[in-house]
């Protein structure tokens, strides 16, 4: 059935669905019909309008249930990003088209028709509309008496099928960050230091900008459209993504429990999903609505969602299974990486035996990759802190069930009780190398196993910046308080916020503890657009009582900036992936680091015997020592064996710089043969009587033996992880 376009009201209707969201083909549609006042006394159980400009069609499909009778008078008005566009006030016993509306009845009503648009109407819709994503545009009618009394108020939220929130883009962005900590892994099995340290560092810093993108949306704040869609792309980072089977698990394991279940997405044909929008405005976000005649006005309700619900909805996840996918993702990432390293040690060793792979590739990952495992999973909770500290918390305010609260303290203490000793044994191996060597670094890069436990701490700070990770988990904790116990105030998120970046930008900006020039320059622009990004967001709050439009335009502003700053450093971090594995030797890309950390990794896989060695083998009438034919034991200095006290040993001593002596059995471990000890750890009393006190530097040919035995790789020392 066709109707002639001759009213004001069909008018309004071509002009409305000419306001922008984003598609190939140039639309308007509308899926949603919201109710914009209390009490409101019509309500829309189907309402589906789509205009197509190249045709010049309209055509709608409304369902509703009134409970108005008499005359009324249809006040229609179309904004947008808040600013009016249109407005029109009609009577329906005027107007041919809505003769159906004259007067009103309390009965459902159903109204499906197309209608043609004159081209001279089409054509006065602005072109660059029907290609900018997620625009903040709407149609709000209102249902008045005719002596002006409010009755209803309905509202229509406009998109022409193009948005900024694409699968595309969340792959893309999650494969070249993970690619970038994988690479970095590789550069370092194969000798490059230098480089896997930095690109390892660039991945990290990469990953938790999408982090801070993620934490965006899940604030309370009221959003424009388009920083919702664009922080959407980032919810992957927090474990927020669908899997059937995974929600269909998380929902058992609630009811196991004693929780229920949200039905929040089975029941979209009786539940108006409302997401938060600024300015108190909300948007129905259901795109299919029942047409069954059964359905009625008291069976319809409306749920609002905001903050971590919001994201979990969008993702189409229920609100009761948010936290539980979280924390499962987090658990399968912990399992794939893992069984990523095992996987890679028994290819390695196959290819060996299969004459693939030369014996001398990735030797020291082979005999040493329990230790490599650690390290890497130590750096995964690391990764996944943000996230976690954010889900579990956020848990503790929803209360799922029981189990998941216990599952929520217990995973959040433990993460926080790994990484705070983590940064205790760090504190402490510095403290100790400033004690014995006036330089933190001696000993947090000379001992391998130090660096490959504990070295995801430090690495990428300045050797005197080891402390530095701190204050970054304390960043990560506060910030994750005030999104999860938070969700019921958006502006106090967005006052802490601001104040917590501010206080990191200006920390970094200063100190500068990262460990070169281009690394800090890095890390400072990321702290600088996390900063310009809450600040936005205490805007988007309101508070400040700035223009709807000024809002609209502040939200582009969010998304362009966000854009182009996160294609810059993808590209940065993608070129240096591909950089250090297509060149023959990357590290020129980059200069040796001032702390000089470099000297002391080698410092015990490459240098040679020296005159003071062989001198000091002499003095102690040994000279077997001086050709290098006796090994030494020597405990770690990284504080992991509790008989290995920093303080030194507990035996007595005698003469400074004695060597206890031991057999040749006992010098095996797990890197096989072990150096000899470092003036690190003070000496015990001698075990031969007949040995006479000779200098630190008198176990030179034992150093020449170990030396050229023992060639630590990178893999050993940790650079990378």
């Amino acid at each position: 059935m066709r109707l002639p376009i001759t009213s004001p009201l069909t008018m309004l209707v071509a002009v409305l669905f000419t306001l922008p969201f984003t598609s190939a083909i140039r639309m308007f549609e509308s899926n949603s019909l919201n109710t914009c006042m209390e009490n409101s006394k019509f309500s829309a159980t189907l309402f589906k309008v789509v205009f197509t400009p190249d045709n010049g069609s309209l055509a709608f499909d409304i369902n509703g249930i009134s409970q108005i009778s008499g005359n009324v008078l249809l006040e229609f008005e179309v904004l947008g990003y808040g600013y009016s566009i249109y407005h029109k006030t009609i009577d329906p016993c005027s107007d041919e088209t809505l003769k159906g509306l004259c007067p009103m009845n309390q009965a459902p009503i159903n109204l499906p028709s197309n209608a043609q648009l004159p081209k001279d109407a089409v054509s006065q819709v602005p072109n660059a509309v029907y290609y900018i994503p997620d625009l903040d545009g709407k149609v709000q009618v209102w249902i008045n008496s005719t002596n002006g009394e409010p009755l209803a108020c309905v509202e229509a939220e406009l998109s022409n099928g193009k948005t900024v929130n694409q699968k595309g883009v969340a792959w893309t962005v999650a494969i070249i960050a993970g690619s970038g900590l994988v690479i970095s892994a590789v550069v370092s099995g194969l000798g490059h230091s230098n480089t896997a340290a930095h690109v390892a560092s660039a991945a990290l810093s990469l990953f938790g900008y999408f982090q801070a993108q993620a934490f965006i949306g899940m604030t309370s704040v009221t959003t424009p459209p388009i920083v919702r869609a664009w922080t959407q792309n980032f919810q992957w980072s927090m474990g927020i993504i669908r899997v059937e089977f995974l929600q269909d698990m998380a929902t058992w394991y609630q009811r196991a429990t004693g929780g229920t279940p949200s039905r929040v997405l089975s029941s979209l044909a009786t539940t108006s999903v409302q997401v938060q929008k600024r300015s108190l405005q909300v948007m129905n976000y259901l795109a299919k609505r029942t047409n069954s005649a059964t359905t009625n006005a008291e069976n319809l309700k409306t749920v609002t969602v905001h903050g971590i619900e919001r994201v979990g909805f969008l993702a189409r996840i229920e609100i009761t299974n948010i936290f539980f996918t979280g924390y499962t993702f987090f658990v399968i990432f912990v399992l794939f990486v893992t069984l990523g390293v095992i996987l890679f040690k028994y290819i390695c060793e196959g290819l060996v035996k299969a004459g693939k792979m030369k014996a001398d590739k990735f030797t020291d990952f082979r005999n040493g990759w329990k230790l490599v495992l650690k390290g890497i999973l130590f750096r995964v909770i690391l990764i996944a802190f943000p996230q976690m500290v954010i889900l579990c918390f956020w848990e503790l305010t929803k209360r799922d069930s029981a189990a998941e609260v216990v599952l929520a303290i217990s995973t959040i203490v433990t993460m926080m009780i790994i990484l705070g000793w983590a940064a205790l044994k760090v504190w402490r191996i510095a403290k100790r190398s400033i004690k014995m060597h006036k330089n933190p670094a001696y000993i947090l890069y000379s001992d391998p196993k130090a660096l490959n436990k504990w070295g995801f701490l430090y690495v990428q700070f300045k050797a005197t910046m080891y402390y530095f990770i701190v204050p970054l988990l304390f960043y990560t904790l506060i910030k994750g308080l005030f999104i999860g116990f938070g969700q019921g105030n958006g502006t106090v998120q967005a006052i802490g916020l601001l104040i917590i970046e501010a206080a990191l930008l200006i920390t970094i900006s200063i100190m500068r503890p990262y460990m070169d020039k281009k690394t800090n320059a890095f890390n400072i622009s990321i702290a600088a657009v996390n900063f310009f990004n809450v600040l936005l967001l205490l805007f988007f709050t309101g508070i400040f009582n700035i223009p709807p439009l000024a809002i609209g335009i502040m939200g582009v502003l969010f998304f362009i900036v966000n854009a182009v700053f996160a294609l810059v450093i993808l590209l940065m971090v993608l070129w240096a992936s591909i950089w250090a594995l297509i060149s023959k030797n990357p590290d020129t890309r980059y200069q040796p680091m001032r702390d000089d950390r470099g000297s002391f990794i080698k410092s015990q896989t490459n240098l040679g015997t020296t005159e003071l060695d062989a001198l000091g083998a002499t003095a102690r009438g040994d000279p077997k020592l001086a050709y290098g034919n006796s090994a030494v034991d020597r405990k770690r200095m990284d504080l992991d064996d509790e008989e290995d006290s920093f303080s030194g040993s507990s035996a007595p001593t005698s003469q400074v710089g004695a060597r206890p002596m031991q057999s040749q059995s006992e010098n095996n471990s797990f890197y096989g043969q072990q150096p000899p000890r470092s003036p690190v750890e003070p000496p015990s009393a001698p075990i031969a009587n007949n040995l006479t006190p000779v200098s630190a530097a008198g176990n030179g040919g034992n150093a020449n033996q170990f030396r050229q035995a023992q060639n630590a790789s990178p893999w050993q020392r940790g650079v990378g992880y």
